[in-house]
């Protein structure tokens, strides 16, 4: 089995994306230490995994402090010997507009969302660099992240900030044999349900059904289980020079996002004043100002959600 004898941490897995990423790496191989803060969803998450042979153990708490990072990786090396990869999908949501976001709702996002991913990665690749034998650090992103999305400034911001760091990690990890890479999951769970561009491909996956072709293919919207290939694939061997990367991932589809990268240059002698600037920008730069938000195409008659 690919992931036979490593062993896997997976945070915010007890429903979920997180829970089909847990399952995932069970069944190559992986024993893994189940988190979340929903003691009976992680209850659930681990009995299902040993009950389909695989090895799990649970530890229910927030991320964020920097005990609950401790705590993971103390129970994944004394409960199975040691620690190979890590998945931080723990998340939380507070949308609302930037005029009406309260501290509360920006701090709380941040603080599960950026803060727990840099705490949890911390405590783990401080354990990975020790024992000197590698590890693959997979960090979950967002849309959101990278093309913003109305009503999500604190997600944005969180999303956005992981693949910050995942960047940083990449290059500061790279000697020790240890990888970083961000996964851009679209799927049906809690966090999509309420979108009614959705609905269709929600109350599909709901009821059990072949979700339609147009989520899975054009949209590349799919179920859970959609994602966790790419989770298990770069937890492993194969994905050893894999590292940097954000990847995108949902239905039928794949994608590799690119990184920022200048889309013009233009030099002006003596620098851009503002009278230079008001001159050259409609003529020079406008054109490659770039868009903001996902933008989808129009959604086919038999999918379109009903009317109040």
């Amino acid at each position: 089995m690919a992931l036979d004898g490593k062993v896997a941490i997976v945070t915010g897995a007890g429903r979920g994306l997180g829970l089909a990423y847990a399952q995932e790496l069970a069944r190559r191989g992986a024993s893994v230490v189940v988190n979340d803060v929903d003691a009976e969803a992680t209850a659930e998450a681990v009995a299902a995994i040993e009950a389909s042979g695989g090895r799990a153990v649970a530890v229910v708490a927030p991320v964020g402090p920097t005990e609950t990072a401790k705590e993971l990786v103390s129970t994944a090396v004394e409960r199975f010997g040691r620690l190979d990869i890590l998945v931080t999908n723990a998340g939380v949501l507070r949308d609302t507009v930037l005029w009406k976001m309260s501290d509360d709702d920006f701090d709380t996002v941040i603080n599960v969302h950026l803060r727990g991913t840099f705490t949890t990665v911390r405590e783990a690749v401080r354990h990975m660099r020790q024992a000197g034998e590698g590890g693959r650090i997979i960090c979950v992103g967002s849309p959101t992240g990278q093309r913003g999305t109305f009503g999500q400034t604190n997600y944005a911001a969180a999303k956005a900030g992981i693949v910050g760091m995942v960047r940083t990690w990449a290059l500061e990890l790279q000697r020790a044999g240890i990888t970083a890479n961000t996964v851009v999951p679209v799927a049906a769970t809690t966090m999509t349900a309420t979108v009614p561009y959705f609905a269709a491909a929600v109350r599909a996956e709901a009821n059990g059904e072949p979700m339609p072709a147009f989520f899975r293919h054009e949209l590349g919207f799919g179920t859970a289980d959609d994602a966790a290939g790419l989770v298990a694939f770069l937890g492993s061997d194969a994905a050893a020079s894999v590292t940097g990367q954000v990847i995108g991932v949902g239905g039928d589809r794949l994608q590799i996002w690119t990184h920022p990268e200048a889309a013009l240059t233009a030099h002006r002698e003596g620098g851009w004043t503002y009278d230079a600037l008001v001159q050259a920008w409609p003529t020079t730069f406008a054109g490659a100002a770039q868009s903001v938000g996902e933008r989808f195409p129009k959604l086919p008659e038999e999918f379109e959600p009903p009317t109040s």
